[in-house]
């Protein structure tokens, strides 16, 4: 070869080898990475044409997930609900309401629905529209949330605690309320 290529090939060589790799270069494989497989599930919030993105508005928090009806013995969870939403959220809590009629307890009309949540128990955590929580209709998210948890909503008011990773945790029953102890302590364990 000749003696004048060499140091130019050889310097080409170091350059391109030692060239620094702009941040820019990777942005997709980390934002692919940065928002678990749970969260990847838009949906529309209750009685308004904004659209929730989960992953956008949940990635790095702690998610209470409860599937709520308005004419059920269970609505008034809805005061310890928002209760527990305002004690924790600065800690990274979140809670989101998917109403649903899988068990005839809500209402038809999305108005008479956010009017319980919004006028009659002042609810202010993410309350989304209407949707199915079970069976081979049921949400995107929530089969992924059935899958995780091995077992769907009993009934209404069934409580699913996922972690700021996007792990399922623990599912809690309509029967558990939300400042009960042991659910929580729980909260407290993973913010």
């Amino acid at each position: 070869m000749n003696k004048h290529i060499m140091p130019a090939l050889f310097t080409m060589l170091a350059l391109t080898v030692t060239a620094p790799v702009s941040s820019a270069d990777t942005p997709t494989i980390a934002s692919a990475n940065s928002c678990p497989d749970i969260l990847n599930y838009s949906a529309r919030k209750l009685r308004s044409k904004e659209m929730i993105n989960f992953c956008d508005k949940f990635t790095g928090k702690t998610l209470l997930v409860v599937n709520t009806a308005s004419k059920c013995g269970f609505t008034p969870q809805f005061k310890q609900l928002e209760a527990l939403y305002k004690k924790y959220q600065a800690q990274g809590l979140e809670i989101v309401g998917f109403p649903s009629d899988n068990f005839f307890q809500e209402h038809d009309d999305a108005e008479k629905t956010a009017e319980v949540c919004y006028l009659n128990y002042g609810v202010t955590f993410t309350m989304l529209e209407t949707s199915e929580v079970r069976g081979s209709d049921a949400n995107p998210f929530y089969k992924k949330l059935i899958e995780a948890a091995d077992t769907s909503p009993k009934w209404n008011f069934y409580k699913y605690l996922v972690d700021k990773n996007g792990k399922f945790v623990e599912v809690y029953s309509s029967r558990t309320e939300p400042l009960d102890s042991e659910l929580e302590e729980k909260i407290k364990q993973i913010l």
